[in-house]
């Protein structure tokens, strides 16, 4: 798998269960199939990141490494800032839109 540049991929909802906000040091269990594709893209050389809303106190940041180390991941970097190398972001909130159009991807579920 040839990838130049990194992957991102949320945590809360995504990498790992969520069910409402219970604090910093609360993360929920893993997502079986979520934790396959990032060992598989870790395996396959592929950089990744947690990209989380967490980050924005890094305060916030040693309990999700010590989440990740629990359950067998490596030390990913944790992250809520996008730049030019990331390559796909994988998010339980996000709505995917064609390029330079503003025109989803999908079918909006909520009308603006």
């Amino acid at each position: 798998m040839a990838i130049r540049g990194w992957i991102g991929v949320d945590l809360d909802g995504t990498l790992a269960e969520y069910h409402g906000w219970r604090g910093a040091d609360h993360i929920g269990d893993p997502i079986p199939a979520m934790m396959a594709r990032v060992r598989k893209w870790i395996a396959a050389g592929v950089t990744v990141k947690i990209f989380t809303a967490r980050a924005t106190l890094p305060e916030q940041i040693p309990p999700v490494q010590a989440w990740l180390e629990r359950h067998g991941l490596p030390p990913l970097e944790v992250t809520n800032v996008k730049d030019f190398g990331m390559v796909e972001l994988w998010d339980d909130r996000c709505i995917q839109v064609h390029p330079n159009t503003g025109e989803p991807v999908a079918p909006e579920t909520v009308k603006s």
